[in-house]
């Protein structure tokens, strides 16, 4: 096949919701005094500060601005990894993504306790046992650090966040494991009932709530108290979904992804962005509602996890040689989802897998596809469009054309060139 069978595309850029914050040090400190917690700890004490394995924007600054924060008033901070069963399971590969996230203990001058040992702490009524990080539990103080954003396999009032990361990061592998298990038969919203049951029991200081604009920016930084945070979450989660970036068009015949992983989504693509989601705990299909998904390379920061590898059809024998299958599969087995390890058909080359995308639509015709590649799924400001898409582009006044409509552009290996 030759790039001829495949229809002309052009760069697109879009107009998304900008909020960012122009100083973030000075944010954090602000949050953090604005909470009032002097008065909730005494000199000399210790912190725990449980960080997670997303890549969100400026952690390594957030973190350390709030390692300062506590410093300055005479606490003594170390670092928790609150990730559940990332790094596969252990404590060496939970140091690893910290380290990748850019938070070191030589730079930050503060311990890392990355061990995976946890403490049984009850049940809820429901049977669902709470575990907790045995290492964030000597801690006379915790505190929490996550983004607050719609989570990719369930809907509710709270989804991914600081409850979230208080019960199944803090949790770690064995409280992944017991929530995957429970969210069967419970739904996920055990999550609050968990949270709840969490900040009776443990000595959670506050949680330092981020939301990111739809350039992937830190947009809002938020110090929630353990009485208003499960309110504060739901509200938080309101307007980060409202500042999302998504896909602008509906009912598209094949989405590329240039790169997939932990960094940019648990399961490697935000099914809030492809609309696609299997699950054992339900399927769904939303827009953009596509009928075809070519996922072409793994990111360096995904340290081998390919967890999500499944919701694609197509994707490249690149993709698959730099997949750790120990990490990926103890992550889908830990998230009760082994659909999401399975790997999908793949191939040599990025023609060879458009190909296979093109003659599985049901179109006579490939160079009319509706066509969309992006970059990954968290950053959509530049994306290419095919040329089916010209009368939609058009009438969108968030978008804007970069530049003409050309032939699909491949290098001698066959693979795409990049977007520009």
């Amino acid at each position: 096949v030759t790039s001829r069978s495949f229809p002309e595309m052009a760069t697109v850029q879009q107009k998304l919701h900008r909020a960012a914050i122009d100083n973030i040090p000075l944010a954090v400190h602000s949050a953090l005094n604005t909470a009032n917690l002097a008065g909730l700890f005494k000199p000399g004490d210790t912190v725990a500060v449980a960080i997670g394995s997303r890549g969100i924007s400026e952690i390594e600054t957030v973190t350390g601005q709030c390692i300062e924060f506590f410093r300055s008033h005479q606490l003594k901070p170390f670092i928790v990894p609150a990730m559940g069963s990332h790094g596969g399971a252990t404590a060496d590969g939970q140091r690893l993504i910290l380290e990748k996230l850019g938070i070191h203990e030589d730079s930050l001058n503060v311990d890392i306790k990355a061990d995976m040992s946890v403490d049984c702490l009850g049940q809820l009524s429901n049977g669902t046992k709470i575990f907790f990080s045995r290492s964030a539990l000597s801690a006379d103080h915790i505190i929490v650090i996550n983004r607050v954003k719609p989570h990719t396999k369930f809907k509710a009032d709270i989804e991914s966040g600081l409850c979230k990361m208080l019960t199944i990061g803090l949790g770690k592998s064995d409280g992944a494991a017991e929530f995957h298990r429970q969210a069967i038969r419970n739904t996920f919203s055990i999550v609050v009932d968990a949270a709840q049951f969490v900040l009776q029991q443990c000595p959670v200081l506050c949680g330092l709530a981020l939301v990111e604009d739809g350039y992937g920016e830190l947009a809002r930084i938020d110090a929630l108290l353990p009485e208003n945070m499960v309110d504060g979450e739901k509200a938080l989660l309101k307007e980060a979904t409202s500042m999302m970036a998504r896909i602008p068009f509906n009912d598209i015949d094949i989405l590329v992804i240039d790169q997939f992983g932990k960094d940019f989504s648990g399961i490697g693509m935000d099914s809030n962005i492809t609309g696609r989601h299997r699950d054992i705990v339900g399927d769904f299909s939303m827009p953009p509602h596509v009928k075809r998904i070519f996922v072409r390379d793994l990111s360096p920061g995904s340290d081998g996890n390919g967890n999500g590898i499944g919701l694609a059809d197509v994707t490249t024998r690149r993709l698959v040689d730099a997949l750790d299958l120990k990490k990926t599969y103890m992550n889908a087995v830990t998230a009760i989802s082994p659909e999401k390890a399975a790997i999908p058909i793949y191939v040599d080359t990025d023609i060879e897998a458009i190909d296979i995308c093109a003659r599985t639509i049901g179109m006579v015709d490939p160079s009319l596809a509706r066509l969309v590649r992006i970059s990954d799924t968290k950053y959509l400001e530049k994306i290419q469009v095919s040329k089916a898409l010209k009368a939609e582009v058009e009438r969108n006044l968030n978008l804007t054309l970069l530049n003409p409509w050309q032939p699909m552009a491949f290098g001698k290996d066959g693979n795409l060139l990049p977007i520009i």
